[in-house]
């Protein structure tokens, strides 16, 4: 869509990038014609909507059988009058959709006294990001061409006439099969006081003057947080629409040139056609496992060159400056130090990222330089260790990005409907346990670098860790699918913390979860309805999950399971081998990641990466009978 908007859709999907981003919406479109959030998820106004525009702006017809399907889903489930708010807002953008129809995003919000609950500073940082630009093009009330296309689109996306529509009327409408998050009455209120009162105030002299000065601010923002992604930006979301920002301000300027030329950035051809990732990679998160997986096999005199090659990778990807300028006026964190998820050039500091990377480095710098390359300077791990201490909860947690200081209560104030939790930053079971394991092993080698605080930390955050159990024993994952992710980032990181079996409960009690859901063919299996029921639910099936199988061995073999009794640890290991291909690779099974409980993420090195680390671990650590 942004690209169509400005003119550039010929410039970046050429005749090839054409077909394989349409390859891939047809791979993964639904029996009853829509497409979910994810590929395993039911269909969806959002995605099918989209969907359809996609394959109209590529150049398909609306007598193409997937078309046709799509079509039909649509308008049997309300029309893209349904749509959720982010879609009102694309749609808007594109042409098929009026601004009457959304609720107010005013920019204004960007003018707002710090002091106040409600503020840019306080909300997760994906949420603002998102918004930012958001609020831009609305207050604007940018609408791109409109094309004879525009007008088919108006025509085939509902089932009465364009300019009969009652657009005032539909603004909180929301497909049932796209409500995951219900907005609760207050909150609806609130935003149709903001259109009654505020708006028609903003769009008349004096009070528009403010609007324009807000513009501008927002403006300021985006460009600040442009520069310092190197015009990635954050994710996928907020990267089009600052892209787009960029544009309705000056469409021949800079800044839309230097985003344009990133996209590649963010599109991968897959085993199932093009598409575009959520962010501009997981480099640094899949190097950091991959890492320790092959560290842990103690074949490391077969592979020098990986290992120098990856160790190399992951020191150069370590931020080494804080945003620039006053960055904290701009609602930044520190990063100098950190790891991102992706690369340098995404630049926004990630806990358990930088305490993967941290950890990495500090494995690296016990093996000979001649075999894994120069170990890191030390002044660039203490920079690691001073990330994650900065972030630490008064609750002992570790958030993702920033510190989670903001009440709890603001996320009655969601707007998203598809997702939950994600207007105010929170604390991960992950990010806690990475933390723990990193500076645990960090004091091992450096113990007289500021020693009371890493101790302090280490305390507290197993201190979260046992007070967020989960009654039957496992945690809720928040990135990963889920109980079972969750519950190996806790064993490993209680277990470096000197907690054991016969001294913690909370061990045995996730030991038990653990064992209770080893599936009769020896393996561990988790369905993602666990995410968005936040309940334990077995796979379709009863079928094991390599992925889920690996990290629930691995949790047992850190609480010392093999001591106990070695048998579910044959069996695991036992179904991994068995399910290794030919070829060396492991299956693809269901998808294991996830963001905002509803979201899933497909990561398809997880396969060989954990099963690898897995079946390591169990060789070293399991007896074997004679």
């Amino acid at each position: 869509m942004l690209l169509y908007i400005t003119g550039h859709l010929s410039t970046v999907f050429t005749p090839e990038y054409r077909q394989e981003t349409l390859r891939y919406i047809y791979c993964h479109q639904r029996e009853d014609g829509g497409w979910g959030l994810h590929i395993e998820g039911h269909s969806i106004m959002f995605c099918t909507a989209f969907s359809y525009i996609c394959m109209r702006l590529l150049g398909e017809g609306p007598e193409n059988n997937a078309c046709s399907r799509a079509r039909k889903w649509i308008l049997d489930h309300g029309t893209v009058k349904a749509i959720p708010s982010w879609g009102k807002t694309w749609l808007s953008l594109l042409g098929v959709y009026e601004w009457l129809g959304t609720n107010p995003m005013p920019p204004e919000f960007w003018l707002l006294p710090s002091f106040l609950p409600i503020h840019p500073a306080k909300m997760w940082c994906f949420c603002r990001l998102v918004y930012m630009p958001m609020s831009y093009l609305y207050g604007k009330r940018f609408v791109g061409p409109i094309t004879p296309l525009i007008l088919q689109l108006r025509h085939e996306l509902y089932d009465e006439p364009y300019e009969d529509i009652k657009w005032k009327s539909i603004r909180h409408l929301c497909a049932k099969e796209d409500l995951y998050y219900p907005r609760p009455f207050i909150q609806n209120c609130l935003w149709d006081a903001c259109r009654i009162l505020t708006e028609p105030l903003l769009s008349r002299w004096p009070l528009n003057k403010l609007r324009e000065k807000a513009l501008e601010v927002t403006m300021n923002h985006i460009h600040y947080e442009d520069e310092n992604s190197r015009y990635i930006n954050m994710a996928c979301v907020e990267k089009v629409l600052c892209m787009l920002a960029c544009w309705v301000e000056d469409p021949n300027g800079d800044a839309f040139k230097k985003h344009l030329a990133r996209i590649p950035d963010y599109l991968w051809l897959g085993e199932d056609g093009m598409k575009m990732q959520s962010v501009n990679g997981s480099q640094v998160w899949d190097a950091g496992f991959a890492m320790q997986a092959l560290i842990a096999t103690d074949l490391t005199h077969e592979m020098g060159d990986t290992l120098k090659k990856g160790h190399d990778f992951i020191k150069k990807s370590q931020v080494k400056d804080n945003p620039c300028g006053n960055f904290k006026s701009m609602y930044r964190h520190i990063s100098k130090g950190a790891w991102t998820f992706s690369d340098q050039d995404n630049g926004w500091q990630v806990s358990d990222c930088t305490a993967e990377g941290l950890k990495c480095c500090l494995l690296f710098s016990m093996m000979p330089s001649e075999t894994v390359g120069q170990k890191m300077e030390p002044q660039e791990l203490f920079n690691a260790v001073n990330i994650l201490l900065s972030l630490q909860s008064k609750n002992g947690g570790l958030p993702g990005w920033e510190p989670a200081e903001a009440s709890k209560w603001l996320e009655l104030l969601n707007p998203t409907e598809l997702f939950a939790d994600v207007v105010i930053e929170h604390e991960y079971v992950e990010c806690t346990s990475s933390g723990i394991e990193a500076l645990v092993l960090f004091q091992e080698l450096y113990p007289n670098h500021r020693t009371k605080e890493i101790e302090t930390f280490v305390t507290k955050a197993v201190g979260y860790l046992e007070d967020i159990q989960s009654p039957d024993g496992s945690w809720y994952g928040r990135w990963g699918i889920c109980y079972i992710y969750a519950s190996w980032f806790a064993l490993r990181a209680l277990t470096s913390a000197g907690k054991t079996y016969n001294k913690c409960v909370t061990i045995r009690k996730a030991v038990d979860f653990l064992l209770k859901v080893q599936g009769n063919d020896g393996g561990w299996g988790e369905s993602y309805l666990s995410c968005t029921n936040k309940k334990y639910i077995p796979p379709k099936g009863n079928h094991s999950n390599v992925v889920h199988t690996s990290w629930a061995l691995m949790g047992l073999i850190h609480s010392g399971q093999g001591d106990r009794d070695p048998i579910p640890l044959h069996r695991g290991a036992k179904f991994l081998i068995n399910s290794q291909l030919d070829n060396g690779d492991f299956p693809q099974q269901e998808i294991t990641g996830l963001f905002n409980h509803s979201g899933m993420l497909h990561y398809p090195l997880y396969r060989n990466t954990f099963s690898i680390w897995a079946l390591a671990e169990y060789r070293k650590s399991v007896p074997l009978s004679s």
